[in-house]
């Protein structure tokens, strides 16, 4: 009976896993250089949550119990890293509840802004949303070229085997 208590739940590995992958795409260097993305603490939450929504978003599409499981252990385990990075930044524990709360407000207001140009293939929409919580500037000139590059991994995800996006999600150029 204890064993049951303390085994890893099956989908736990996945969640980390995904998150290592959606994080390591975040942090490609093309977003800093070339996308004209500021290498600061706020635009590097948004460029995750960007990441970690495509995955999401693609293990939903599934429609089985096995992508459903998926999506919600990669999104327990981003807001779990959110709640660890607010701690190693040596916020106390009094404030981190209130923390975690303005992050979980931004983490759905951007699932929000994203998810229906995402999935209506709107890059005006992304662009314009990509623009506002990115680049922190309405009129960011590089907003579009990464509003392509994720609709493109959308797109190209969407091709994919689900045992292959699990493994290796086909991430666009950046």
């Amino acid at each position: 009976m204890l064993k049951n208590l303390f085994r890893p739940r099956p989908g736990a590995r996945t969640g980390h896993d995904l998150y290592a992958l959606a994080v390591a795409q975040a942090r490609t260097v093309d977003f800093y250089t070339r996308l004209g993305v500021e290498d600061r603490i706020d635009a590097r939450f948004e460029l995750y949550t960007l990441h970690v929504l495509l995955l999401v978003l693609r293990l939903r599409d599934e429609k089985t119990s096995q992508g459903q499981d998926a999506a919600q252990s990669l999104f327990d385990v981003y807001v779990s890293a959110l709640d660890h990075a607010l701690r190693e930044e040596g916020v106390g524990d009094v404030s981190v509840g209130k923390k975690m709360r303005k992050l979980g407000e931004a983490l759905y207001g951007r699932m929000n802004a994203y998810e229906a140009p995402l999935r209506n293939g709107d890059a005006a929409a992304m662009a314009e949303a990509l623009a506002r919580n990115v680049y922190a500037d309405a009129a960011a000139e590089r907003a579009g070229d990464l509003a392509r590059y994720a609709l493109a991994t959308r797109a190209g995800m969407a091709a994919q085997q689900f045992n292959e996006v699990l493994a290796k999600p086909a991430w666009a150029e950046v």
